[in-house]
């Protein structure tokens, strides 16, 4: 079958119904995020949810999509990004057991307009619930894309496993780090940290523009472009990156690393 070829008419309505049920699954697990948060009184619960959310949206878009896309893509993009999500809420759940709650949402809900839970709601867990709703809609689309599978399928799956590979390393080396106390107050500048300052991050873009090559079949897909888009901003100039440089930036040793080494996308250190 010819690339970017439509969905056919009853594709398209069922894929309608998926756009719908997705949002309202997401904005019940982030309800449900929200109050458990509440009780505990830290927002940064939130992050466990965010990749539990896409796993969530892929999962349902998966079942309702039976006779619909071709099974292969369709599981494919679903296991992907289950395994992504899980991973990552997992991480994120065991790093944050017993410690403090992350500065972010400390410096973000500060401030006593309409309280703070109510601030949580409305800064946070209304714009992440949108923001899994709408990076998700690659996967969502290629739930309902006609086979057989291709070229775009493959090299997918390729980009997704770099990204999976440099996102889950470097997560372990930099776990591995920061459990030695003689480490402590240190600036991680081994193995893919010296290569880039964030490999986790650049792996998480990979891993959308894989799952958005899987999408990209069907003109469908192929508009699905801004999602990938707007995760890679995400983690360079929105919350991620910049954010995380800004805290960094006053630790013994982070000028020089930051010369040495390249900002986001892997390259050989500097000397």
């Amino acid at each position: 079958m010819s690339p970017l070829l439509p969905f056919s008419n009853s594709a398209s309505a069922a894929f309608g119904t998926n756009l719908a049920l997705t949002a309202a699954a997401v904005a019940v697990l982030m309800g449900v995020t929200f109050l458990l948060a509440c009780r505990q009184g830290r927002h940064d619960l939130v992050d466990v949810a965010w990749g539990s959310g896409f796993a969530l949206v892929a999962l349902v878009s998966a079942v309702l999509s039976t006779g619909h896309g071709d099974p292969l893509r369709t599981w494919a993009a679903a296991v992907l990004t289950v395994v992504w999500g899980l991973r990552l809420s997992l991480h994120i759940g065991r790093r944050g057991r017993g410690a403090a709650e992350d500065p972010r949402y400390t410096d973000l809900l500060s401030g006593d307009q309409g309280g703070r839970d109510a601030r949580a709601l409305r800064m946070v867990y209304l714009p992440q619930g949108a923001l899994v709703w709408a990076i998700s809609l690659p996967v969502q689309a290629a739930a309902y894309t006609p086979g057989p599978a291709g070229g775009l399928l493959f090299a997918g799956v390729a980009v997704w496993l770099t990204g999976f590979l440099f996102e889950a390393v470097g997560d372990a080396q930099l776990s591995r780090f920061k459990a030695d106390p003689a480490n402590r107050g240190r600036i991680m500048d081994r193995g893919l940290w010296s290569w880039t300052r964030h490999p986790n991050y650049f792996g998480d873009a990979c891993v959308w523009w894989g799952l958005y090559l899987i999408a990209a079949d069907t003109w469908q897909g192929a508009l699905t472009l801004p999602a990938p888009v707007a995760m890679t901003l995400l983690l360079t100039v929105g919350s991620g990156k910049r954010l995380l440089e800004n805290r960094m930036s006053t630790r013994p040793g982070w000028d020089a690393y930051a010369r040495r080494t390249s900002g986001f996308l892997p390259l050989p250190p500097r000397r």
